[in-house]
């Protein structure tokens, strides 16, 4: 691993100044203001995690809800008779062992194959999930209770960020991240060049996943009460890929850009037309894809490199710095 270089270094600090600041939050204010900080930081773990697999090799995942959702029914079976954090561990193993069967069965499809099966297997985990509570158990939904406040969960969450973000720059400077990044330019040229990029693949896709299911596990104190169609919504894996790619994912910190924004802005709006949400994600991809496909951050540095008279990135090439 590359040692960081200085300006590297202040950026941390700055960044760690930050976070302190955030994590303040709960001090100022335990209503409206920190229920949207709950859901923003979700959001912002989310999208890192789903970034650290779909940045570098541009596969568009849509099987976040499934990893989402097995971390949030680890705690609803397993609360009444085991200790939170061993559950949000198991949580993790979990859902790291089902993006592995998923990664070895499909990572060799590419395009719109991959996006299909991945979208997919949420369904297909709510439905087998439903079908069990409904023959073996007395209920659909299951009970979470904790002593966990509002206020807990997104320290948590916050926490959990910064636990990805750190993962993702270390793997960025690590000999996965550098043939990550070759594959993502050129599979075929990282095959020839000795790379398994099979391997590479599908252990990217269990970190990304296990990271997903602890943001799961982490939230199920939350919704008190947990049923398949709320665990396991495709709604939120739309909504993670939208938010990724509105910041931009040429860079690990880019899908942070995104979250904040449209956080805020879908709140407000899906309040004012709540039968209405499904159009309303379905224009926001629209809008994304069309008008800045790069992102927001891709957009930056396309217009500060005209500006300094210099080339910007080809829109193929993935540049991860944290």
């Amino acid at each position: 691993m590359n040692r960081p270089e200085p300006h590297e270094i202040g950026v941390g600090l700055l960044a760690a100044l930050a976070f302190a600041g955030i994590a303040c939050l709960p001090l100022f204010d335990d209503g409206y203001y920190l229920s949207l900080g709950v859901n923003i930081v979700m959001y912002a773990a989310l999208c890192t995690a789903w970034t650290l697999f779909s940045g570098p090799t541009h596969y568009i995942s849509l099987a976040t809800a499934a990893f989402f959702g097995i971390g949030t029914y680890t705690v609803g079976i397993g609360i009444d008779t085991l200790p939170f954090w061993l559950l949000v561990a198991i949580a993790a193993v979990l859902s790291g062992f089902v993006a592995a069967l998923v990664g070895l069965a499909t990572l060799r499809l590419s395009g719109v194959y991959f996006v299909i099966f991945t979208l997919g297997l949420a369904e297909l985990i709510r439905q087998i999930v439903t079908w069990v509570q409904t023959n073996f158990t007395t209920g659909i939904g299951l009970y979470v209770f904790t002593d966990f406040t509002e206020t807990h969960i997104f320290w948590m969450l916050l926490a959990l960020t910064a636990a990805i973000f750190l993962t993702g720059w270390a793997i960025n400077r690590s000999r996965l991240g550098f043939a990550m990044r070759i594959i993502g330019n050129d599979e075929t040229v990282a095959a020839h060049v000795g790379i398994d990029t099979a391997r590479a693949k599908v252990l990217l896709f269990v970190v990304s996943g296990a990271f997903i299911g602890v943001v799961g596990a982490i939230l199920a104190p939350r919704f008190a009460y947990i049923e398949p169609p709320s665990a396991f919504n495709p709604m939120i894996s739309f909504q993670v890929v939208i938010m990724a790619l509105l910041g931009g994912t040429r860079r690990l910190w880019g899908p942070l850009v995104g979250v904040i924004p449209f956080t805020i802005v879908f709140d407000a709006v899906s309040a004012q037309f709540p039968n209405h949400t499904s159009i309303l994600m379905g224009l926001a991809f629209l809008a994304v894809v069309y008008l800045i496909p790069n992102g927001i951050t891709g957009w930056i540095e396309t217009a500060y490199a005209r500006l300094r008279g210099g080339a910007a990135q080809p829109a193929g090439k993935t540049r991860w710095i944290a």
